[in-house]
């Protein structure tokens, strides 16, 4: 960066030199070209786009809803989709039948067979396999590896980790386990021990160690999920008393785990202030659907950023969260109600049907030579 920078102010100072037009342009592009082969990132980066999107049963709760999955991924064209609630009904394959009607569409993607989640690369597969198994509903995880024709390699992780045991209602004064209206917690070690009776931690816990290898092997890694668990960034001091968080600050483990290994949070990167960018994500609100069926805690402000994408990059590769933006419509139910986000979040909203009760996530990561 310090040659790069010494460079531009040579080339600004070339003005002040008593150079003819001619040599002072020659020397420019001497210069320029002598960057370009040196430094490919000081004219350029590569950008890649990754669609993180919890797709609620596959579309099927919200008429028209495959056809609006179709249609939205092939207006957004990310180079990788990491989806939640891929259920496979009926013996189907989802991620195939998706891929087959986005190829109808000029989009070609690449997939693997999977449950619970999903996963969608522009690039060819060349690995895909199991990081946290589906057993008795508590998530998902799978991983592929692909490299870009820039020659950039990528572990993309896929996870929808466990919905049981979900805490982040305990202090609205919700139970975690059937959702009935309960005592609020005592403590954060209460709410965090009730937290950790999930697996949400074993399945992050087995894609932290599965991670260290490919990034040992020179692999940017990615994870895009609904983690049905809220952030340590999101319930800080500043907003104990917003979003009946009730006067608590928790550490939640899963992002707590996450920032220990030195991953980014890519939201946070950009917006490191919860309330000026809350980037809630669940539970949208639908037109299409019945309030009863977006909340499970009727009477509460049960608004909460769950659905992220982190990364982690080798240290010889520099790279970058270029853009972050909040995908899908702008209300989130709260108290049974839809209201318009608070804050500053920046949104792509619906082409038309909104095929799920949550928001996505659409990033763009720019990889710097």
């Amino acid at each position: 960066m310090r040659v790069l920078l010494i460079s531009y102010f040579y080339l600004s100072s070339l003005n002040e030199l008593g150079l003819n037009l001619a040599m002072k342009t020659n020397l420019k592009v001497i210069l320029s070209l002598t960057l370009v082969l040196l430094f490919p990132g000081f004219l350029f980066s590569r950008d890649y786009k990754i669609l993180q999107w919890n797709i609620w049963q596959e579309g099927t709760m919200v008429p028209g809803g495959f056809e609006a999955i179709v249609n939205e991924i092939h207006r957004l064209k990310p180079d990788f989709v990491t989806l939640s609630e891929v259920r496979n009904y009926n013996g189907s394959d989802f991620t195939a039948r998706l891929t087959q009607e986005l190829e109808k569409k000029g989009l070609k993607y690449h997939t693997a067979k999977s449950y619970d989640t999903g996963l969608l690369s522009i690039y060819p597969i060349e690995r895909f396999d199991t990081i946290f198994p589906h057993e008795g509903d508590h998530g998902t995880i799978y991983r592929l590896h692909a490299t870009s024709e820039n020659g950039d390699r990528f572990a993309v992780f896929t996870a929808h980790l466990d919905y049981q045991n979900c805490a982040y209602y305990e202090p609205r004064g919700y139970s975690g386990v059937d959702w009935s209206e309960c005592e609020i917690p005592q403590s954060v070690d209460e709410i965090l021990r009730k937290n950790d009776l999930s697996l949400r931690d074993d399945a992050i816990r087995n894609f932290i160690s599965a991670a260290e290898k490919d990034i040992e092997d020179g692999r940017t890694v990615i994870i895009g999920g609904d983690f049905n668990e809220p952030s340590l960034f999101d319930w800080i001091p500043d907003n104990k008393d917003l979003y009946d968080h009730n006067g608590f600050v928790v550490p939640w483990t899963v992002s707590s785990l996450l920032k220990e290994h030195n991953y980014t949070d890519t939201y946070r990167s950009i917006y490191p202030d919860p309330i000026e960018n809350p980037g809630f994500t669940y539970p949208a609100s639908n037109p299409e659907v019945g309030i009863k069926k977006l909340t499970w805690a009727p009477k509460s402000d049960e608004r909460e950023r769950i659905d992220y994408i982190f990364y982690k990059s080798p240290e010889n590769i520099e790279t970058k969260v270029k853009d972050a933006t909040i995908f899908g419509p702008i209300e989130t139910i709260c108290r049974s109600e839809p209201v318009k986000d608070p804050g500053h979040d920046k949104f792509i909203t619906p082409l038309g049907v909104w095929p799920t009760d949550h928001k996505g996530l659409l990033v763009v990561l720019s990889v710097i030579p």
